[in-house]
């Protein structure tokens, strides 16, 4: 079994991504156990919804929480899927690796890195502990070119420091190159 992790900026598709991967398991008659940081309440504690409408019932993490105890409670799965894994403590992510080890197959989706372009915890662990790393690529909402930073405005200024978490959507982020991030272009 491996521990996978697949990155991209916001509004790459993961959520959507993952949320198909659920669906295609266990219609092959898997038992698949989703799990996501407490942290992201937009769609209430316990929803995982892709922009494009697919959403599923989930178990919520919070971040001083124990994965095993938490997933213990659940019918033995086969497959543990981590939606918005950037959140999760690297401890976490250790709990993880361990299912990975143990036989259970551990697919994680998030950010790789923050809106000033430093990486998440969880994400920074997942790099260093995973099987197989994965972009899911977009582009600069400016320019096209490969998008790699989740640009946190406001009042149409590029924020640049800051509390690295603040939950949000287009509301708040918009996906920007390295180029015209740094060049303030939104």
């Amino acid at each position: 079994m491996k521990l996978y992790f697949y990155y991209g900026v916001m509004s790459s598709s993961k959520t959507a991504n993952a949320l198909m991967k659920k669906f295609h398991f266990e219609e092959h008659g898997k038992k698949v156990v989703l799990i996501k940081p407490g942290i992201d309440t937009r769609y209430g504690k316990s929803i995982v919804k892709s922009r494009v409408g697919l959403e599923s019932e989930a178990i919520w993490i919070n971040k001083g929480d124990n994965i095993h105890e938490i997933i213990s409670k659940a019918d033995s799965p086969q497959i543990i899927i981590a939606d918005e894994a950037q959140f999760f403590t690297e401890k976490q992510i250790d709990e993880l690796r361990e299912y990975v080890d143990s036989g259970i197959m551990v697919m994680c989706y998030g950010l790789k890195t923050d809106y000033t372009g430093h990486l998440f915890e969880g994400s920074k662990r997942l790099i260093e502990v995973c099987d197989t790393l994965r972009e899911i690529p977009s582009m600069c909402a400016k320019c096209g070119r490969k998008a790699i930073i989740n640009a946190k405005y406001s009042e149409k200024k590029i924020v640049y420091n800051g509390n690295p978490i603040d939950i949000g959507g287009e509301d708040k982020y918009t996906v920007l190159c390295y180029q015209c991030w740094k060049n303030g272009n939104l």
